[in-house]
């Protein structure tokens, strides 16, 4: 049976439970649509029950089934008109208290109009550092109650685009599970004996959407620099995505399809991760970037580019290095720093996981939700 609405006059009841609708549309378990997931789970710890609104047949759908209440829709996109009834149908039958959109697809803007059909109060998650703008966008963020960003790089973007129609904005950054991606002296032997590589030889990787932004070009470039001074490296890539195909008939034609491996998407990248001398991302644009968190709490340092939300979270000569996007000399060089220097590449990895553990733990990303939840309902419930 479906309990009362939570918000009463006269204040919010704290030993009631916040019912929570979650909206992620996402197909594929990428890094949002695991953080709506982990976020799902661990509001159980602070008086949440969460339904987890998901497309129908996707993976966030079959991975989230035997973690939280799921309410599959058919959903294709942002230009399916009918999302939007379908959603609105979905949240006069589960009664939430608050909405929250996660990411894009239509997520975004389907949750805003539901919201203002329902009367429910809601709020969006911003992860990525793209501006937005237009009437569309003006009248889509005027129905939240708050907009959640992951770094400050995507609160500039969102004021550049939308400016003074924007609601409060609260920063919340992406979590990690620092219990399952965390260092492991066995990964080595492991990996080594998974791909065929060399005893010893230096491993580098990078773990990113094979898309023009995530920066797969300039490594590239930059590889011939590093194999100069590193003859034995090899260089791992995971990941999916349109520009797959591309990339590999690049690698094949320049000769490299031994030295630079493109092994996909991988569910165990917690147990390769942390045999990786040093995670690259030279990323031209980046929200934030969870996995330089996830490289962070396996120990591994990073060479990233200085791009979007990347130095709130890589910090240049502490956690790992900061190079100018687009520049693939100074990427090189970085990656030769630490390929050389295993002590100061030891000592930023740990660092890296200090940080993680102190800062970006799902359960104080959890906590911190709850509280904003919580300071929504107030607000709604004060005369």
């Amino acid at each position: 049976m479906l309990a009362e609405p939570l918000v009463a006059a006269g204040g919010l009841p704290h030993h009631r439970r916040m019912r929570i609708l979650h909206v992620e549309t996402g197909r594929h378990l990428y890094g949002g649509a695991r953080q709506a997931l982990w976020l799902a789970e661990a509001l159980a710890d602070h008086g949440c029950q969460s339904v987890l609104v998901c497309t129908r047949g996707s993976e966030v759908a079959e991975a989230a089934a035997d973690r939280v209440e799921t309410w599959p829709l058919r959903w294709h996109g942002e230009g399916d008109l009918l999302a939007l009834p379908r959603l609105v149908a979905a949240v006069r039958r589960i009664q939430p208290d608050l909405l929250h959109a996660h990411g894009r697809r239509g997520a975004d803007l389907y949750t805003a109009a539901a919201a203002a059909l329902t009367g429910v109060p809601a709020l969006v998650t911003r992860r990525v550092d793209r501006p937005e703008a237009g009437w569309l966008a003006r009248r889509k963020y005027r129905q939240y109650r708050r907009v959640v960003v992951l770094s400050r790089a995507i609160e500039a973007a969102l004021e550049a685009g939308i400016g003074a129609v924007l609601p409060p904005r609260v920063l919340i950054p992406s979590a990690v599970d620092t219990t399952r991606f965390r260092p492991d002296g066995t990964a080595r032997a492991r990996v080594a004996g998974a791909f065929d590589l060399a005893a010893g030889a230096p491993v580098i990787a990078m773990a990113a959407q094979f898309i023009p932004r995530k920066g797969h070009t300039v490594l590239l470039e930059a590889l011939p620099r590093v194999w100069a001074v590193q003859p034995a490296l090899t260089c791992l890539l995971f990941g999916r995505g349109p520009g797959r195909e591309a990339l590999a008939r690049e690698i094949a034609a320049r000769g490299w399809a031994s030295r630079v491996r493109i092994v996909g998407w991988r569910t165990d990248l917690a147990a390769l991760l942390p045999a990786v001398d040093v995670l690259v991302h030279p990323a031209f644009a980046e929200g934030l970037g969870l996995i330089l968190l996830e490289a962070g709490a396996c120990g591994v340092p990073v060479v990233a580019g200085a791009a979007g939300g990347i130095p709130e979270v890589v910090v240049d000569g502490e956690t790992g290095l900061l190079v100018p996007p687009g520049d693939a000399p100074a990427l090189a060089s970085a990656l030769l720093r630490l390929l050389a220097d295993r002590g100061l590449a030891q000592a930023l990895g740990a660092a890296a996981r200090r940080r993680v553990t102190a800062r970006y733990s799902i359960p104080a990303m959890a906590a911190a939700y709850a509280t904003l939840y919580r300071e929504i309902l107030e607000e709604r419930a004060s005369p």
